[in-house]
């Protein structure tokens, strides 16, 4: 390389190329659409539920990616008390200002160029003013500061987690307060300024520590508890392997959604006096587990790549994947166990809960409360499902140990995001499109179902030729797989009035529900990347 510049620039462009191609993508689709717009002379309305949808989402989800990939948040752990600035940079012969500038001034480029293409290229409503500079400053010091705190190295495991997410949630709390009371672009602009240039020296100083291995240590005042737990080793390789899991990547995901529930759920304050945002921002929050599990994939590749030790390891696959799916449970309860916990206390606090509780009495009304009852366990099991099937997904992906298989499932899953976003919108306001949708459900759910069966089948007959998996442990896992569909099935026929819905769809939709391909793929996945 011939400055750090270009080197710093090169790991950003190798490890995120297709999150950058996106997100070019994506801003070519809003300059497309609003090109043939003013084409056409029509006038721009859109409503706050569209806005959110076409612009609100994605611009945050893209926020949200950026915050990740500039900190290098996907592929460090965010619980330890080591820097998670990636080791390897460190022997790089470059100053400290360089390793810490470059990345830095790339981030709010990036950000920057996020804030301005979106202000000039998207729809925005007829009636809203929308500010010129102090958004993009904003999205620039709430990525300096969790650079700098993400990238200090702490006295005690988890801390980070912490000191970031209070001290990104009071400046969120300040930005919110001014513009409640209305406050001018210059006064915002004041309040901004100061925080990239404090970031850097704080940032600064957490390099310079890391570099030369200073990292504070205060287990020393818990030793008695480290020598309990040092007298209890683990009972067998599985239980070791599970704990390895565990601390490797399981802790990724609720950690990520505990620094970025406080940012969406503090939107509950100022929306408040409207329903429709307020369900809009619950939405999102409900949403947010699933779609950070889809990222996990870019950390477990780490753990299972060709240059791992992942084949010496003393266990049988089916143990290795048997470990995964216990930290991947665990990884999901205690995601959702937060989502669970702030939830509520949002609602308490912010006085949007009248306008829920009012909701929920009329949902019990219309189907009663039994019914009721279940329709919210059902919601929540099945999100709690998607975010365990994104966590499966990466399963597999990670453990092919090829690093584009890990890159190209992000990019589609961001592109899925920006196409399918728009595209719901789309139908819900066509009542054409809604009625083709309705009529042809139940054949666009068959092709699902025939295509989901046939890939199984096929997993099962390659797992049966290789010999990964016994004909007993494949009989049962079908068995297993009957049972919940049959269950699923059940409980929809229950809930669903058959007057909406045929039995036959509601089969459909309990066989595209329970995973079965992407659980099965996991052993092709490990074989294919262990004995090699």
């Amino acid at each position: 390389m011939r400055s750090p510049a270009a080197a710093v620039a090169w790991q950003f462009r190798r490890r995120h190329r297709w999150g950058l191609i996106a997100l070019i993508g994506y801003l070519f689709v809003l300059a497309m659409i609003k090109l043939v717009i003013l084409e056409r002379g029509q006038r721009v309305e859109l409503d706050d539920e569209s806005f959110a949808f076409l612009v609100a989402v994605p611009l945050t989800a893209t926020l949200l990616y950026f915050l990740a990939m500039f900190s290098f948040g996907l592929s460090g752990d965010l619980a330890a008390r080591q820097s998670i600035y990636p080791a390897r940079m460190f022997t790089l012969p470059v100053t400290t200002d360089a390793l810490v500038g470059w990345p830095m001034l790339y981030g709010s480029v990036a950000m920057a160029i996020l804030w301005f293409g979106t202000r000039l290229l998207a729809l925005w409503p007829s009636d809203v003013d929308v500010p010129v500079i102090w958004p993009a400053l904003l999205a620039a010091s709430l990525l300096a500061w969790t650079q700098a705190l993400t990238w200090m190295p702490y006295p005690m495991p988890g801390l980070r987690v912490i000191i970031t997410v209070l001290w990104l949630a009071m400046i969120d709390a300040v930005v919110m307060v001014a513009l409640n009371y209305k406050a001018r672009e210059l006064v915002m602009l004041a309040i901004l300024v100061p925080h990239v240039p404090l970031a850097y020296f704080v940032a600064r100083f957490a390099i310079s520590r890391a570099r030369r291995g200073d990292v504070p240590d205060w287990r020393r005042m818990f030793t008695r508890v480290g020598k309990t737990a040092a007298r209890d080793p683990f009972r067998s390789a599985a239980r070791a392997q599970t704990w390895f899991e565990w601390r490797l990547y399981g802790r990724s995901l609720p950690w990520w959604v505990a620094i970025l529930l406080p940012f969406e759920l503090v939107l509950l304050y100022p929306f408040r006096q409207t329903p429709e945002l307020i369900f809009e921002v619950l939405l999102f929050v409900l949403f947010t587990p699933p779609f950070m599990a889809a990222f996990v994939a870019a950390r477990v590749s780490d753990s299972y790549s060709v240059n791992s030790f992942l084949g010496t390891r003393p266990l049988t696959d089916a143990s290795l994947i048997a470990a995964k799916l216990k930290a991947m449970m665990w990884s999901t309860l205690a995601a959702w166990m937060l989502v669970l916990v702030a939830t509520p206390l949002a609602l308490r606090f912010s006085g949007a809960a009248p306008v829920v509780i009012e909701r929920a009495h009329r949902l019990v009304e219309v189907v009663g409360m039994p019914r009721a009852i279940a329709i919210a366990l059902l919601v929540l099991i099945a999100l709690m499902a998607s975010t365990w099937k994104q966590l499966v997904q990466s399963l597999y992906i990670g453990m092919s140990g090829r690093e584009w298989v890990v890159k190209a499932s992000v990019f589609v899953g961001l592109t899925l995001l920006a196409v399918v976003l728009p595209l719901a919108v789309w139908i819900s306001r066509s009542r054409h499109a809604m009625a083709v949708l309705w009529n042809n459900f139940a054949l666009i759910a068959a092709v699902l179902v025939c295509v989901k069966l046939s890939a199984a089948v096929w997993i099962a007959m390659r797992l049966h030729d290789k010999r990964l998996l016994s004909d007993r442990t494949l009989v049962i896992g079908a068995v297993c797989w009957d049972v919940a569909v049959f269950a699923l099935y059940g409980l929809l026929v229950w809930i669903v009035p058959l007057v909406l819905i045929g039995n036959h769809v509601l089969a459909l939709v309990a066989i595209l529900e329970v995973p079965l391909a992407r659980l099965a793929a996991a052993p092709l996945a490990l074989a294919w990347n262990r004995h090699r």
